[in-house]
């Protein structure tokens, strides 16, 4: 186990899905005795984090508008004011709206901007069934890197 990495999972969801996504990040990295922190964009982040307090940081959002990212995941990225390195991204999307070429750009985006080192997890819409163990496995390879890196 990995007792000594500290996560910190920050997320926007309209939906429901990212949150779902998030929850399931939450248990495996539990699972996995990471101690980890979770907070809702705009429902449990009253104050700024503080990047530096963790070796690890998931940053979720959905894509909005023909590949937007949304303000309230810009207006956070900007409230963090500088670009972390230890910056890992997920996000939902839907190729019905968009097609390949749009699943999940704001998840891209965000992977680009911040330089992330690891692969961007991408989820159609909710994350059941399969999906879940997408995620679970995804975690699990980020949660391996990261305490290499530290």
């Amino acid at each position: 186990m990995v007792s000594k990495l500290k996560a910190l999972i920050v997320y926007l969801s309209y939906s429901g899905n990212t949150k779902e996504v998030a929850e399931i990040i939450e248990a495996t990295l539990t699972e996995l005795d990471v101690t980890v922190d979770t907070y809702e964009i705009g429902c449990t982040l009253a104050s700024p984090i503080q990047p530096d307090r963790y070796d690890v940081i998931f940053l979720g959002t959905f894509t909005w508008a023909k590949g937007a990212v949304p303000e309230e995941m810009k207006d956070f990225v900007f409230q963090i004011g500088y670009k972390p390195k230890n910056i890992v991204i997920f996000g939902t999307g839907d190729t019905q709206f968009g097609g390949d070429e749009l699943f999940c750009l704001a998840a891209d985006k965000l992977a680009k901007f911040y330089r992330s080192r690891w692969r961007v997890l991408k989820i159609e819409q909710s994350p059941r069934g399969s999906q879940a163990n997408k995620v679970k496995k995804w975690t699990e390879e980020v949660v391996k890197d990261a305490a290499i890196i530290i």
